[in-house]
C-alpha cells in the first residue's frame, strides 16, 4: 500500500466516523445553547418532486412532534450534472414513491405523467404565496396534492422564478442539489427515508414535544428473511446491478446473498462501470454528501465502513477482469463482498499486487490463477451489457435489483424485492 492510500484512507475514516459526527453535533448543540436559539430546520421543496409531495405530508405530522422552527423554501430542479438521466430518474420516481407512499401511509398516486410545465408554474405560486400566510401547512398539502392529482388551476400565475432563486441559493450554500432535502445543524436528510435519522437527533437534544406519539413518523422498513422456497420448478432470480465503486452497492451486499438464500433465488451478478468512469460527472459535493449518508446507514446497519481505498480507475477494471474469470470458478459473490469490504471498510488497494492479493485469497481464490486475468479485457463486454439492460428497463444507477418485472434502485428499497420474492414462494 502506498503511503498516499494509507493517508487517505485514514483521512476517510476520520471523516466518516460516529466520533466525528458525534462531535460535530455535540458543537452545534453547545452553541445553539449559547446563544439561546431554538431548533432550526430548513426544508428544501421541489413542487413536481414526488419525494417532496411525501415529504410534506410527513412534515405536518412533524412540526406537532418537535418544538422546532421549520424553515420552508421553494427549488426547483437539480442542475443537469445532479440528474445526469433526467428523464428515467422523474419516471422511476413517480414509480418509486408510489410504493413508498403504500409501504409509509402516505398518499400518491402514480398517473405514468409528469404535472405539466402550467401546472408546475401554477403550483409554484400557490405555494408562493402560501408561505406568506398562517395557514401554509393547510394549504401547502391541498396544493401539493391537487397538482398530482391533476386539480391544479392554471391560468396567469405570478412569475415564482425569485423564490425559487432564493431557494437554490441557500441550498446551494449549504451544500446541497436536490428536493426533498431537510438541514439541521451542519447534516442533510433525504425526506421520508433519512426523516427518521432527523427525529432520533432531536429527541436526543429535547426537542420532541411532551405527550408526542412515541413512535418514528416512518421507520426505515427492515427485510423478514423467513425461509421460503419457492414453487417447484420455478426458481427465482434476483438480479444484482453492482459497482466496485458504490458504496451503496457495499452495503447491499450481505442482504442481497441473504435474500436470495432466504428465498430459494439465484443471485446473478450484474458489474457494471462506475458513473464516473461512463463520462457522468459525481462532483464534490455530490460525493461528500453521498460518503457520509454511506456511514451513517453502515452504523445503522452495523457494517464496518470509512477506511476507504477509492477504486476509481485501473483498481475496478481489475477487478472485473478477476470478477468474470471467479464468476467461472462458482466465487463470484465471495469475491464481490471482499473486494467491496476491502476498499470501503479496510483501506486495501486494489490497484496494487499486493492488495488485490489480499482480496482474491479472502475470496478463497488462488492469487496465481488470478494474477492470469488482470490482462484480459472479456470482462467489458458483459459489462456494457448489463449497463444496456439496466438502461432498457428504466435504470442507470446502482444498485438495482431485479425479480422478473419488479426492478428497484437502491439498498433502501431491498423490501420490494423481498415482497416480490414472497409471492413467488405463495
Amino acid at each position: 500500500m502506498s503511503l498516499k492510500t494509507l493517508v487517505v484512507s485514514r483521512v476517510a475514516e476520520a471523516i466518516t466516523s460516529a466520533q466525528r459526527q458525534d462531535a460535530a453535533r455535540d458543537k452545534h448543540e453547545k452553541e445553539r445553547q449559547r446563544q439561546s436559539a431554538r431548533h432550526r430546520v430548513d426544508y428544501f421543496h421541489q413542487i413536481d418532486d414526488p419525494y417532496s409531495h411525501l415529504a410534506l405530508q410527513a412534515l405536518d405530522l412533524f412540526r406537532t412532534r418537535y418544538d422546532v422552527d421549520l424553515h420552508v423554501w421553494l427549488v426547483g430542479p437539480p442542475d443537469d450534472w445532479a440528474a445526469p438521466e433526467r428523464d428515467r430518474l422523474i419516471a422511476y420516481g413517480r414509480e418509486d414513491c408510489a410504493r413508498l407512499a403504500q409501504k409509509s401511509g402516505f398518499s400518491f398516486v402514480d398517473h405514468g405523467v409528469q404535472p405539466s410545465p402550467e401546472a408546475v408554474l401554477a403550483a409554484q405560486a400557490f405555494f408562493a404565496d402560501a408561505l406568506r400566510g398562517r395557514d401554509f401547512w393547510e394549504r401547502a398539502v391541498a396544493i401539493s396534492c391537487a397538482l398530482w392529482a391533476g386539480k391544479i388551476e392554471t391560468g396567469a400565475p405570478m412569475n415564482t422564478g425569485d423564490v425559487c432563486a432564493k431557494g437554490d441559493a441557500e441550498r446551494a450554500r449549504l451544500g446541497h442539489f436536490m428536493g426533498a432535502m431537510l438541514y439541521y445543524g451542519d447534516e442533510w436528510y433525504w425526506g421520508i427515508d433519512r426523516l427518521h435519522y432527523l427525529e432520533t437527533r432531536l429527541r436526543g437534544v429535547g426537542a420532541q414535544v411532551s405527550g408526542a406519539p412515541p413512535d418514528l413518523i416512518f421507520p426505515p422498513p427492515s427485510l423478514d428473511l423467513t425461509p421460503a422456497q419457492p414453487k417447484a420448478g420455478e426458481r427465482p432470480v434476483l438480479h444484482w446491478y453492482l459497482s466496485f465503486r458504490s458504496p451503496y452497492t457495499y452495503l447491499s451486499a450481505h442482504r442481497a446473498k441473504a435474500l436470495a438464500d432466504a428465498y430459494g433465488a439465484e443471485l446473478r451478478l450484474r458489474y457494471v462501470l462506475p458513473m464516473v468512469m461512463r463520462g457522468l460527472p459525481v462532483p464534490p459535493m455530490k460525493s461528500r454528501y453521498f460518503t457520509l449518508d454511506n456511514a451513517r446507514e453502515a452504523r445503522r446497519l452495523e457494517i464496518p465502513f470509512g477506511r476507504i481505498a477509492d477504486p476509481v480507475g485501473k483498481p475496478v477494471e481489475r477487478g472485473y477482469a478477476i470478477l468474470a474469470w471467479a464468476l467461472e470458478q462458482g466465487r463470484g459473490y465471495a469475491f464481490v463482498e471482499a473486494f467491496l469490504t476491502a476498499v470501503w471498510s479496510q483501506g486495501v488497494d486494489a490497484g496494487s499486487d499486493a492488495g488485490m492479493k489480499q482480496i482474491v485469497e479472502r475470496a478463497g481464490l488462488p492469487w496465481s490463477e488470478a494474477h492470469k486475468q488482470l490482462g484480459k479485457e472479456s470482462w467489458r463486454d458483459t459489462a456494457e451489457a448489463n449497463r444496456l439492460e439496466l438502461l432498457e428497463i428504466g435504470h442507470w444507477g446502482v444498485p438495482c435489483f431485479r425479480v422478473n418485472e419488479v426492478c428497484v434502485w437502491g439498498q433502501d428499497r431491498m423490501w420490494v424485492i423481498e415482497d416480490a420474492l414472497k409471492e413467488l414462494a405463495s
